[in-house]
């Protein structure tokens, strides 16, 4: 196709016009280097691409070619290439924020978090509003809680309009238990999907289950790339009786995580108050394979092993699930079954069918309730 058939395609008329004069004169590497800009600003960077490999063939890239050359890669989604081409700019003295988020953001889709986070500083954060959102998620994602938290707190306060920086740190604040800055952070952030799981995290933990559904049904309708709101849509089923179609959602969830324990604990509860006790169990299992220090794993196999009539199994686990952590919930639950079924296995599900059943406190919630939320920290 000649660029004068592209161009008679496109709704850009600047676009259109540059690629007529590049039919005329198609060696002019300041028009290519131009149309190739006017072509990002089209949206149309699978014609900057072509524009600046034309030009690249006629004289060596200059650091302009080279950001329109990441741009483009950015829009093509080929975080490869932009990394590449944002490196190359980088090293060769180009150090400003623009420069810095653009590579950091293409380190970032390349699940390169740390060499992300290196060239992504404070200072560019303290500049452009999208940037101090991605060092906060940065830092959220390598763990280091307090360093975000500090940075999240001064960053709202520059940028308290930017909704992408207001959902992050609501996603944040969850994770550092302040439950005011995420509550107000989300607030800001209006519709943003992030957000709206947030507020829905927040109502469930208030026992709001069907204002929280309706929330996490809302984040999963603009982004169904969300996994905490499937797996507080999947803990929301269940405290509103919706207990049969909370598995899949758990399970999407713990799977979008990956390696977040509490939502393979919270997918196994789901299992097991739907009477899947094999499902449940192998759920309990990748949480145990993916760490074996979370006390709430031990003892949720623990509660499984006594119902099973496992005592000495059921003992060992409990045991080590109350060494890790003297508060462990489940556990304590598999040490109060075997003492009061004194090791018989039907009567240890009896007792635990009758209280998984029972409601516990005001709310109505029930103990496998109350087991998957505490699985994911929504106690």
């Amino acid at each position: 196709m000649t660029t004068a058939t592209t161009a008679q395609a496109l709704p850009d008329s600047r676009l259109k016009a540059m690629l007529g004069y590049l039919d005329a004169d198609p060696d002019n590497v300041a028009l290519l280097a131009d149309a190739a800009e006017a072509a990002l600003d089209a949206r149309a960077p699978d014609i900057a691409s072509d524009l600046l490999a034309r030009r690249a063939g006629i004289i060596p890239p200059s650091p302009r070619e080279f950001n329109l050359a990441g741009l483009s890669a950015l829009q093509r989604r080929d975080f490869d290439s932009a990394a590449e081409a944002f490196t190359a700019l980088f090293d060769g003295g180009a150090d400003d924020p623009g420069i810095r988020f653009n590579l950091a953001w293409a380190r970032a889709n390349q699940k390169d978090f740390a060499a992300a986070l290196e060239v992504l500083d404070d200072a560019s954060a303290r500049t452009l509003p999208q940037a101090a959102m991605l060092r906060v998620q940065l830092m959220h994602e390598l763990a280091d809680f307090e360093g975000a938290g500090e940075a999240a707190r001064a960053y709202v306060e520059l940028f308290p309009d930017h909704i992408g920086l207001m959902a992050a740190v609501s996603v944040l604040a969850l994770d550092i238990e302040d439950e005011a800055l995420a509550a107000a952070c989300a607030t800001k952030a209006g519709d943003h999907p992030d957000a709206l799981a947030t507020l829905g995290t927040l109502a469930l933990g208030n026992d709001h289950a069907v204002d929280a559904r309706a929330m996490f049904e809302r984040a999963l309708e603009q982004n169904p790339g969300v996994p905490r709101a499937w797996i507080g849509l999947g803990l929301a089923r269940m405290m509103t009786g919706d207990t049969a179609a909370a598995p899949a959602d758990l399970d999407k969830g713990a799977e979008m995580f990956g390696t977040h324990l509490g939502s393979w604990i919270a997918a196994g509860w789901g299992y097991f108050v739907n009477g899947d006790i094999p499902t449940a169990r192998a759920r309990f299992e990748t949480a145990l394979a993916l760490d074996d220090s979370f006390a709430e794993t031990h003892g949720s196999l623990a509660v499984l092993d006594v119902l099973a009539g496992d005592v000495e199994e059921a003992k060992r686990k409990s045991e080590i699930a109350l060494r890790l952590d003297r508060q462990c919930y489940s556990a304590a639950l598999a040490r109060s079954l075997l003492a009061a079924s004194k090791g018989d296995q039907d009567t240890a599900r009896r007792i635990f069918e009758r209280a998984a059943s029972t409601p516990i406190d005001a709310s109505g919630r029930t103990i496998g309730q109350a087991l998957a939320r505490m699985g994911l920290g929504l106690t």
